[in-house]
């Protein structure tokens, strides 16, 4: 986002952010070619990347980009940029923390992926959305009592996210693949046998 102005806002020192200049940073960014280098190196039978910028439900469901594969299927992404290289990933938990609107990991979206780049190291994270709500869900008491509050101040309204480490997120997307039923005590009984 970018930073217009430093300020202090319940006594948390908060960067007062315009949506307005960070919406074109983040068209700039769109056009960048290192995107498409990104989704050729992850989807190698890649086809074609369409940009969608128009406010409609695609934008509003969380879909920067809609990449078309060979064999025809179509994969949605929400594009996140950082320009500084961190050791975690800024979870988007309140849009307007006073209001109680969802953040983008907090509420459902259309998009199949999360592309979450760090522009220095020219490193990307592609998390299939799915998942990251299913850790989200299993996680985010914990990642909220542990871990670093980012309030970014806009106009008329304050952003708050979470900075889960990468690794940590990681594990948990991997965890969250894992689906069990029935007994607990019986499976993990039958566990101890196997």
């Amino acid at each position: 986002m970018a930073a217009v102005k430093a300020g202090t806002f319940g006594g948390i020192k908060v960067q007062l952010h315009s949506f307005t200049e960070s919406l074109q940073k983040s068209h700039e960014q769109a056009d960048a070619p290192w995107w498409l280098e990104v989704y050729r190196e992850a989807f190698p039978s890649l086809m074609s990347s369409v940009c969608v910028r128009d406010d409609g439900w695609a934008q509003r469901g969380g879909i920067d980009r809609v990449l078309t594969l060979k064999c025809g299927r179509t994969v949605t992404v929400d594009e996140k940029v950082r320009y500084t290289d961190y050791p975690d990933i800024l979870l988007e938990v309140w849009s307007d923390e006073a209001r109680k609107v969802r953040g983008w990991v907090a509420k459902d979206l259309a998009c199949d992926f999360i592309a979450y780049a760090f522009v220095p190291s020219q490193t990307c994270y592609l998390i299939p959305f799915l998942n990251l709500r299913a850790a989200w869900r299993k996680n985010r008491l914990a990642w909220m009592k542990a871990h670093r509050h980012v309030r970014a101040q806009n106009a008329g309204y304050v952003t708050l996210s979470v900075a889960v480490p990468i690794d940590e997120l990681m594990t948990a997307l991997s965890e969250a693949m894992r689906v069990s039923w029935g007994d607990p005590e019986q499976r993990n009984a039958h566990r101890e046998v196997a």
